[in-house]
């Protein structure tokens, strides 16, 4: 699949990156060794904080390949998390009108690599710049730094569906892997948020949710919708 270990490149270079400074931070105190015990009480907490730090990344960066559903009247999670809104709403942006919202927030816990809902063209990619309020906080989706991407189905004739990506209070980079004109499979990997998030789908008001409030969804799997 497209973008398959771009995730985990990203927690390698980061790994990477973290062990240079700590070799350097070590050598410099080795340099000092006139203070003894210090330094080396220093540098067995520099490398005990590491170790946790490269763990927690590894796990952070993981990117298991979806099972995507077969039926072709499926919507698809575009992330891993948990549902805590599902409303209606108006995205005029892209969507142009109500619409139905299902919004996901994913802990620094959950697997951070999106997925496409649909398959069809992204017709729509754009960066908005905003603020950083905690993601676990409803009102983050209008007020924090997003992309908003959007969908135009080969499943359904005319059908837009359309995925805002919200950085969070941890979540500062948001990467977008696919480009405005790429077409893209159901399920496929579309883009990584760094750190806690949301991701808000937005759904034609045709469409019957499948989930239910708490649920944990997995992305590019879980069935959030189907057409009627």
């Amino acid at each position: 699949m497209k973008h398959k270990g771009k995730a985990r490149q990203a927690g390698m270079r980061l790994i990477l990156w973290t062990l240079i400074l700590l070799i350097v931070s070590i050598a410099g105190g080795v340099l000092a060794t006139i203070i003894g015990s210090i330094v080396a009480a220093i540098a067995t907490t520099l490398i005990v904080l590491w170790v946790l730090f490269a763990l927690f990344s590894l796990n952070f960066f993981r990117d298991p390949d979806p099972k995507v559903p077969k039926n072709t009247q499926a919507i698809v999670s575009p992330a891993h998390g948990k549902v805590d809104i599902i409303d209606e709403t108006s995205e005029n942006e892209f969507i142009g009108g109500p619409c139905r919202r299902i919004s996901i927030f994913l802990s620094v816990f959950d697997v951070h690599v999106q997925n496409a809902p649909v398959a069809g063209q992204i017709a729509y990619l754009r960066h908005c710049p905003g603020k950083f309020i905690n993601a676990m906080k409803p009102e983050c989706s209008s007020q924090n730094e997003n992309v908003l991407i959007g969908f135009e189905s080969s499943e359904q004739p005319s059908e837009k569906i359309a995925v805002r990506l919200i950085a969070g209070l941890l979540a500062r980079r948001i990467v977008p892997w696919a480009s405005a004109g790429d077409v893209v499979e159901r399920g496929e990997r579309i883009s990584l948020i760094r750190f806690g998030s949301r991701v808000d789908l937005y759904l034609p008001l045709t469409t019957r949710i499948a989930v239910k409030l708490g649920d944990k969804v997995t992305g590019g799997e879980t069935v959030m919708a189907t057409r009627n």
